[in-house]
């Protein structure tokens, strides 16, 4: 790919979303390849849903590091192009004022973005991950620590919703999953008001504040790298009996838009590299 399109191609996006093929795909098998435990969901055949997803998470970092050093050494002077990846996280906010739950908080986001991005920028998982996933989470080796680290000129954010965090201590009995690992019970109502207004899926609260939460967290975080917006946005539910003139309008989507751009001029205007 690099040597047919990069003439004409100036920013390669390595993954898109590898939380989400690792996730749905090794932990609840709803996606390719559909692997999990058996106890996790019923038509699994085969996998282990607390291994797994951190096994394949690891070889798409490598993998996403030896393209990148690729691009880098044969073709980035010549073609002066960028590489990069795209991750996708939600934001998070403590569920109570609770030293217990700002501490799942801050676990949440480190099990989702900072399992891909504090390798990517730091060369090492996240001390909570470590900690908590044990021996099951793989480990770098020195060469591959290196490669990985500052592998990227860009990084892509993928975001749509933000969910309360609380603390979740593990109980006896609790079999290992990536769900329960991070110790974090994840909801999207508190005291029984939704963070946002729903859209039609169930998991997805409009709430562009976490938008500019997020940003501003990658920028203190990871030293302000550059950020592009690779995805962003709602869905509605279908309403049959709507007129074909009202529901062009799309004024739901056009709010929410218009709400999310409003939190990116924000962000901008706090020096982010967006």
């Amino acid at each position: 790919c690099f040597r047919e399109f990069g003439d004409r191609v100036k920013h390669w996006i390595t993954f898109n979303e590898p939380w989400s093929f690792c996730v749905t795909g090794y932990e609840r098998g709803v996606f390719a390849p559909g692997r999990c435990s058996p106890w996790e969901k019923a038509n699994c055949s085969a996998g282990d849903s607390g291994r797994e997803p951190y096994t394949a998470a690891h070889h798409q970092i490598l993998a996403h590091a030896a393209a990148a050093r690729l691009y880098k050494q044969k073709y980035k002077a010549e073609q002066k192009g960028k590489i990069g990846i795209s991750l996708v996280s939600n934001w998070f906010t403590p569920l109570s004022r609770s030293k217990s739950s700002v501490v799942a908080t801050r676990r949440a986001i480190e099990f989702m973005l900072g399992w891909f991005l504090d390798p990517l920028a730091r060369g090492d998982y996240p001390e909570s991950m470590k900690e908590l996933v044990g021996n099951r989470l793989p480990q770098f080796t020195k060469k591959q620590s290196e490669l990985v680290k500052d592998s990227f000129d860009f990084i892509g954010i993928n975001y749509y919703t933000t969910n309360y965090a609380g603390s979740l201590p593990l109980s006896n009995g609790l079999r290992n999953s990536y769900s329960t690992d991070a110790q974090a019970n994840l909801t999207g109502v508190r005291n029984g008001v939704p963070i946002g207004p729903q859209a039609a899926s169930p998991w997805l609260y409009v709430y562009p504040k976490g938008f500019r939460d997020l940003l501003l967290y990658l920028k203190e975080k990871y030293r302000n790298p550059i950020v592009y917006i690779t995805e962003n946005g709602v869905d509605e539910a279908n309403n049959k009996s709507l007129p074909l003139e009202e529901a062009l309008k799309d004024d739901a989507r056009i709010e929410y838009h218009h709400m999310h751009l409003d939190a990116l001029l924000s962000t901008i205007r706090s020096k982010l590299a967006l």
